[in-house]
């Protein structure tokens, strides 16, 4: 698709859209180090020229497209988070945590890619960026964790936040296996290893919370 110069707001946005589907399938299916910013324009259908009136680098679309989809999560994590009462169980706040992520499928399988390529390689200036849009969507769920467990409040709110997130981080990236890997997996000897993306992450979470509530 060849696109017209936009000329509207809403023309801009449709561009962008398109941009970040074709970034999002090329990161999906080739990894972060291997997409260049000439491939996404070629995949969304625009000209390398054209694609800098909206991005200045495979990096920023990369944040954009994340920051976009983090944001969709963060607002249903904290929608779901207002239904549980004080002190529940972690296995309600971990459950909570999984479905959520589960519901942003595209977002699981970018985030791997932000620790293990993207951080590495942006600029000051767009880290920066980003982790003051973190800051702002975490700083509302933070206090969300404070009302369910008064014991986690302030860096300990945070850093459940960012344990959960590696967690999640960690046990999505195993739960992608190669054919080898499954096969594997299929012995005897080795089902101990086996990983279970919904056992290992509510397991992991439900600990973080009991150790947190422990320091406090």
């Amino acid at each position: 698709m060849n696109w017209q110069r936009a000329r509207t707001d809403e023309n801009k946005n449709e561009r962008k859209k398109a941009i970040y589907r074709a970034a999002f399938t090329l990161f999906k299916n080739n990894g972060y180090d291997k997409v260049s910013f000439n491939a996404i324009a070629v995949e969304s259908g625009f000209t390398k020229s054209n694609m800098y009136r909206y991005f200045s680098s495979k990096d920023e679309i990369f944040l954009n497209v994340f920051a976009d989809l983090f944001k969709q999560w963060a607002g249903d994590f904290s929608q779901q988070l207002s239904t549980l009462k004080q002190e529940v169980e972690p296995k309600a706040f971990a459950d909570i945590w999984l479905n959520t992520m589960l519901s942003q499928p595209k977002l699981l399988d970018l985030m791997p890619i932000l620790f293990t390529s993207l951080e590495r390689n942006s600029s000051f200036e767009q880290l920066v960026e980003f982790k003051r849009l973190s800051i702002n969507l975490l700083y509302p769920l933070s206090l969300d964790i404070s009302r369910i467990y008064p014991d986690i409040e302030g860096e300990n709110a945070f850093k459940l936040l960012n344990l959960s997130y590696a967690a999640t981080t960690n046990a999505w990236t195993a739960n992608s296996q190669s054919d080898a890997l499954k096969q594997l997996y299929q012995l005897d000897e080795f089902q101990a290893l086996k990983p279970d993306f919904k056992t290992d992450l509510t397991t992991s979470i439900e600990i973080i919370i009991q150790g947190l509530k422990t320091r406090s």
